[in-house]
């Protein structure tokens, strides 16, 4: 039981060097800062599928596109990103109809104002997740600068002792593997996140430019 007692975490944490403990924080920090990221990032994408998916509907059942457009401007927060490179498009269409541009003049406006509005959005879904992949990939590698020094640290004490045992050991090497196990802990998680998110927000940059080219197609029969 005092064995035990001795080598319990938080015993560790608090009689690790500081070095060792400064790592732990700086570790903390991250693993704070990405499940924050985490969870937003999360929520953030499932509203993103929702508002296409619910705009997509809005769209293709074939009502007038001016009424449409209306109602997207009036509240362009909740009709999410797909709405709002429609309501960028059809603004630049409807200022060249009414300047009488002609032919692909009037495709030119509208195609330009789609694409600039499309990587505005798509920067704002990616926010964070360059983070995420630094965490994912640097997190482990400042768990091992800890768990070196915690190491170095047990093996300069021990040189000052005339019979090193387990016990004299044991406590200076589970500090310092504590440091990789919380590295790990900030990366595992981290990594994970910015692959599926990544993955949702590649398939969501696929529809948003299928829509593009298709809003593109019907505006040029218009034209026509």
């Amino acid at each position: 039981m005092q064995a035990s007692s001795e080598l319990s975490l938080l015993t560790l944490l608090l009689d690790a060097s500081i070095p060792v403990q400064l790592v732990m924080l700086v570790l903390l920090g991250i693993s704070v800062l990405s499940w924050t990221y985490i969870f937003s990032k999360r929520s953030a994408l499932k509203r993103a599928n929702e508002q296409t998916r619910r705009f997509e509907d809005d769209f293709w059942a074939g009502g007038d596109l001016s009424v449409l457009q209306q109602a997207v401007a009036t509240r362009r927060a909740e009709h999410g990103a797909l709405a709002r490179i429609f309501d960028a498009g059809m603004t630049e269409f409807v200022k060249a109809r009414r300047n009488s541009a002609g032919g692909e003049a009037m495709l030119d406006g509208p195609r330009r104002a789609m694409r600039a509005t499309y990587q505005r959005e798509m920067d704002s879904l990616e926010s964070h997740l360059n983070f995420l992949a630094s965490a994912g990939s640097v997190s482990p590698y400042i768990g091992l600068l800890g768990t070196v020094w915690g190491i170095m640290h047990a093996f300069i004490g021990l040189s000052s002792m005339q019979q090193a045992t387990l016990s004299a050991v044991a406590p200076g090497i589970a500090e310092a593997l504590i440091a990789t196990a919380i590295g790990l802990f900030a990366a595992i998680p981290a990594v994970v996140a910015y692959n599926r998110y990544t993955n949702e927000i590649d398939r969501l940059s696929i529809r948003f430019d299928s829509f593009i080219d298709e809003f593109l197609n019907i505006l040029q029969r218009q034209v026509r």
